[in-house]
């Protein structure tokens, strides 16, 4: 039995896959990184985490000033960005029968807020951005915080992700996790449920929460 759900942004609410890689993609070019390399390992990880693996000897000041120039890029490019299938009709259910729900992201606030202002989704009860968090997935430490917010135990709380090291956290948090066409390096991990879309996820109501 559920009470709240703790939902990714990017990939699981909204598709904005080709702003994402255009940014990396770019950034990649003024380094000499193979696209294809950068774009195998960024998904579902903060920025940070993805510039120290791919700078591993670059200091403090320098990934800073490499990280703002990322957000600057992905913050202010918003065409094209839209609300995957079965989000809107999903987070509108919710709120409307007052089941709690949060989204928990890798992005940072300017990027986060910048694609789901756009599209005028409901607003959620706590959104947690990756300044919020020491470490980032596929630690579980978003997904503890977005549970501690909305004043529920991790293991009365539905993750919903599509990228492997989303999964990975929210399994390590001790939540159920569904995941929504996800990536292919997710095949190994044991996901709750498996969805195509988010049409497909059904949602029960019981006298003390929600069953899928």
């Amino acid at each position: 039995m559920y009470k709240g759900f703790l939902f990714d942004l990017d990939g699981t609410l909204v598709d904005s896959l080709a702003v994402v890689e255009t940014a990396w993609s770019q950034w990649g070019e003024r380094h000499g990184i193979a696209a294809a390399d950068i774009l195998a390992f960024i998904h579902g990880k903060q920025a940070i985490t993805s510039l120290r693996h791919f700078l591993p000897h670059a200091d403090e000041a320098l990934l800073r000033e490499e990280f703002l120039w990322l957000e600057r890029l992905e913050s202010s490019t918003t065409e094209g960005i839209v609300a995957l299938p079965g989000a809107r009709e999903l987070l509108t259910q919710l709120t409307a029968q007052q089941i709690p729900w949060a989204i928990v992201t890798s992005g940072s606030s300017p990027v986060a807020s910048a694609r789901y202002t756009v599209l005028d989704l409901p607003q959620p009860e706590v959104f947690i951005t990756a300044e919020q968090v020491a470490n980032g997935k596929p630690h579980p430490d978003p997904y503890l915080l977005g549970a501690k917010q909305l004043n529920l135990s991790p293991e009365h709380c539905v993750v919903v992700e599509d990228a492997a090291a989303g999964i990975e956290a929210g399994l390590a948090a001790g939540c159920a996790v569904v995941a929504v066409n996800p990536a292919q390096d997710a095949a190994h991990l044991a996901a709750t449920l498996r969805l195509k879309t988010l049409h497909e996820l059904a949602i029960h109501l019981q006298p003390q929460g929600f069953s899928l």
